[in-house]
C-alpha cells in the first residue's frame, strides 16, 4: 500500500538525495525536532486512512509541537 502525504520525499531523503529534493514541509517540520511523530501520524494514515485510527500518533505530534513553541517562547 503507498503511503500518504509527503511518503515521496522520505524515501528520496533515506537514499541520500540532496536536501533540494525533500518535501519543504518536511524540512520545515525536520526543523522542529518532530519528524519521527509526524512520519508515525503519516504512516497510520497511510494504512488506516481515518484519523479516528490514529489518535495517539496525532497526540504525541501535537505534544512535540506545542513542547517546542514552549521553548521558542
Amino acid at each position: 500500500m503507498a503511503k500518504a502525504g509527503h511518503a515521496w520525499s522520505r524515501a528520496a531523503a533515506e537514499q541520500g538525495e540532496a536536501e533540494e529534493g525533500e518535501d519543504p514541509l518536511d524540512a520545515r517540520i525536520a526543523r522542529t525536532g518532530c519528524l519521527e511523530q509526524h512520519r508515525q501520524l503519516q504512516d497510520c494514515m497511510a494504512e488506516w486512512q481515518d484519523w479516528r485510527h490514529c489518535q495517539e500518533q496525532l497526540r504525541a505530534f501535537g505534544a512535540c509541537m506545542a513542547r517546542r513553541q514552549q521553548r521558542e517562547r
